[in-house]
C-alpha cells in the first residue's frame, strides 16, 4: 500500500505505452505523480506525446508497461471493475452512438454502478441525477434527445453523467474538443468550480494550454524527455514550459504566464 493514503492518485516509476503480443511501445517513462482531493489538474503536451494514454492508464482502462498506480492508497490492480467505477468516472471525446436516449436517461446511466440488477432508480439515485443536471445547467435539456444537442450542450451532459456517478475522481479526455471559445471557457470554469465545491479530483487532457495554465491547480507536462508536474508558479520558476513544445512559432512568456506567437513568425 502507498504511504501517501491522502493522495487521490499516486504513481511510482510509471511507464506508459502499448503492449502487443511480441512488442512493447513505451511512450513515457518514470512518471511520479501525487494528485490530491479537490484539485483541478491539466495534462498538457503536443500531439502523440501520450496524454490520452496517461489518462487511460490512470483509470485502469489501459495497463501500465511497468510501475504502479495507486488510487486512494491502494494499488489500482487490487480493485475490481465495479469498485473502480465507484471511484473514477471517465469522459471520452467519442460521440455517442445513435439512439433515442434523452438527456435525463444519459445522465441516469451514471448511476449504473449503484442500481440493482434491473437498473431501478431509488430516491438517492434520482437526487444525484437532478443534482448533476443542476450543477451543469442542463436541467432544461432533460427531455431532449441527445442527437438534438449542440457539441457544447452534449459535453455538459457527459460531465453531468460523470457527476451523477458520484465518484471522487473525474477524468476527461479533451473535454473542449470541437467547441468554440465561449463554450471552451464555460467548460473550464465549470470544471474548476466543481473541483472546489465538491472536493473531487478532476483531471483533463487538453490542447487549450493557456486556459489550463490559468485555471489548473496542478499541471502535468509531457515532454520529449520527461514528465514534469507541479503548480503554475513552480513550473514557471523551473522554466518547465520552455520544454513543452519544440517550435519556433510559439514560446512561453513567463511574465504573461502564457504561450505567445513569436513576432517574426
Amino acid at each position: 500500500m502507498s504511504s501517501s493514503v491522502k493522495n487521490s492518485i499516486e504513481t511510482k516509476n510509471l511507464h506508459i505505452g502499448y503492449q502487443q503480443k511480441k512488442s512493447v511501445s513505451t511512450i513515457q517513462k518514470n512518471i511520479n505523480l501525487q494528485l490530491h482531493k479537490g484539485e483541478f489538474v491539466g495534462i498538457l503536451g503536443k500531439n502523440g506525446i501520450g496524454k490520452s494514454t496517461l489518462l487511460r492508464t490512470l483509470t485502469g482502462v489501459q495497463d501500465a508497461i511497468s510501475g504502479e498506480v495507486f488510487i486512494q492508497g491502494k494499488n489500482i490492480q487490487s480493485y475490481n471493475l465495479k469498485e473502480l467505477s465507484g471511484l473514477i468516472s471517465l469522459v471520452l471525446t467519442e460521440r455517442l452512438p445513435d439512439s433515442q436516449l434523452t438527456v435525463y436517461e444519459i445522465v441516469a446511466l451514471g448511476r449504473q454502478p449503484y442500481t440493482n440488477w434491473i437498473g431501478r432508480l431509488e430516491k438517492n439515485d434520482i437526487d444525484k441525477i437532478n443534482w448533476a443536471l443542476d450543477q451543469t445547467e442542463t436541467m432544461s435539456l432533460a427531455n431532449r434527445h441527445f442527437n438534438e444537442l449542440s457539441d457544447g450542450q452534449l459535453q455538459r451532459v457527459l460531465i453531468a453523467r460523470a457527476l451523477a456517478q458520484d465518484t471522487q475522481m473525474i477524468m476527461l479526455d479533451e473535454p473542449t474538443a470541437h467547441l468554440d471559445m465561449h463554450h471552451t471557457i464555460k467548460i473550464f470554469k465549470l470544471l474548476k468550480k466543481l473541483s472546489k465545491e465538491t472536493n473531487k479530483t478532476i483531471i483533463i487532457t487538453t490542447h487549450e494550454v493557456n486556459l489550463a495554465i490559468k485555471s489548473a491547480d496542478q499541471l502535468i507536462l509531457l515532454t520529449d524527455k520527461e514528465v514534469i508536474a507541479g503548480n503554475k508558479k513552480v513550473l514557471i520558476e523551473r522554466n518547465s514550459f520552455d520544454h513543452l513544445f519544440s517550435s519556433e512559432i510559439i514560446n512561453f512568456n513567463a511574465s504573461l504566464e502564457q504561450f505567445i506567437v513569436t513576432k517574426d513568425s
